[in-house]
C-alpha cells in the first residue's frame, strides 16, 4: 500500500517546520521507501509497516505540540510494489509520448 499523510502540529504558532521535520525524519529513518513534498510525505509498504510509521510520526509531532491534524489517503492494492516510482513513471511516458516536457 501507499499512503500519502500530512501532519500539522496545532497550537504552536505558524512556523511549524522543526516540528513537522521530526515526523519526516521518523519516516525517512523506518527504512521504507518514502518521498516528501511541499504537501504531503508518501510512504509504502505492507498495512501493520506504514500505519506502525504514520502513528510513530504523529506521536513524534504531539510530543511537541498540544493538538495534531492529520490527512491520510491510502492506496491499497496487493502485489504491487514500487508502486511511489512506477506511478510517476507512467504519467512521464504519457507525457513524453506527447511532447510535454517535465
Amino acid at each position: 500500500m501507499i499512503v500519502a499523510f500530512s501532519l500539522t502540529p496545532l497550537g504552536i504558532g505558524e512556523d511549524v517546520g522543526e516540528v513537522v521535520a521530526e515526523a519526516v525524519r521518523v519516516v525517512r529513518e523506518s527504512g521504507l521507501p518514502n518521498r516528501t513534498d511541499a504537501m504531503f510525505t508518501s510512504i509504502e509498504g505492507e498495512w501493520d509497516d506504514v500505519m506502525r510509521v504514520v502513528r510513530q510520526a504523529a506521536e513524534a509531532v504531539a510530543a511537541r505540540a498540544p493538538r495534531v491534524s492529520m490527512v491520510l489517503k491510502a492506496d491499497m492494492r496487493p502485489g504491487v510494489t514500487d508502486g511511489l516510482t512506477a506511478k510517476v513513471e507512467a504519467v512521464e511516458r504519457y507525457l513524453n509520448a506527447r511532447g510535454v516536457l517535465s
